[in-house]
């Protein structure tokens, strides 16, 4: 576990890119710290699915956060990004059965679990404990609600774009009640991804009791830049 020295420094965050090793992974990710230094929280972002953990937005989030004095961290979910494998082709599976293999690449949600763990590990022993949220859509909550789930370091989160669906649909349902810190929950109305319906039901096993849905209309990548915005300011709120 340590830093790769992929640093660079702009005028908003400090970028340290790290790797780590779990159980044979080979876990790469990235942390930001306000260039300013001194942040005292600390919030995890997962990215999407058929992205990586530096795409556009995972980067401007990085920055929102910094602009409040939080620090995140990101790695790369189960087969993507620097983690991407080459799976063979039936030549006939739909890209859910080609999503669910890339999952399951990575260990499936206890391989993902153990990676999220060792890497909020490393940098709270490089960089101490803080307070910690979560942000995660789609794939970001396929990884952000067991996390949340199951560890207390989690104080709050942000997720959506998710349901009973998917590679760990059933993972999920059995989690969503163990989940207890406040949490927003982000919906698209018109999303062609993952049903409507499935969302709605994962919404309402969240343990939490303070909880909040957020529906807009649009497809599934259509999240409204207002609503993205607004959560940076839930965090900061909850986590200050």
């Amino acid at each position: 576990m340590t830093w790769n020295g992929n640093d660079t420094e702009s005028a908003a965050v400090r970028e340290r890119g790290f790797g780590l090793e779990v159980d044979g992974r080979l876990v790469p990710g990235v942390s930001w710290q306000p260039a300013s230094g001194g942040a005292d929280r600390l919030v995890l972002l997962g990215h999407g699915g058929t992205t990586h953990k530096k795409i556009d937005y995972i980067e401007e989030l990085a920055a929102a956060l910094a602009a409040k004095g939080i620090a995140t961290m990101a790695i790369d979910g189960p087969g993507h990004g620097d983690r991407a494998v080459d799976l063979p082709s039936s030549g006939h599976e739909s890209d859910q059965d080609r999503f669910a293999e890339l999952w399951s690449s990575g260990g499936g949600t206890a391989g993902m679990l153990a990676d999220w763990r060792a890497a909020l590990d490393f940098i709270e022993a490089e960089e101490g404990p803080r307070p910690t949220g979560w942000w995660g859509l789609s794939m970001g909550t396929m990884m952000g609600l067991p996390v949340a789930a199951t560890d207390p370091r989690i104080r709050v989160a942000v997720l959506g774009l998710m349901g009973t669906w998917g590679p760990n649909g059933s993972d999920l349902a059995a989690l969503a009640g163990e989940v207890s810190c406040p949490l927003r929950f982000l919906v698209q109305w018109d999303d062609e991804i993952v049903p409507r319906d499935a969302c709605l039901e994962l919404f309402g096993l969240l343990g939490t009791t303070k909880k909040s849905l957020h529906a807009n209309p649009g497809a599934h990548a259509e999240v409204p830049r207002v609503e993205v915005a607004s959560s940076v300011g839930y965090l900061d709120r909850y986590l200050g």
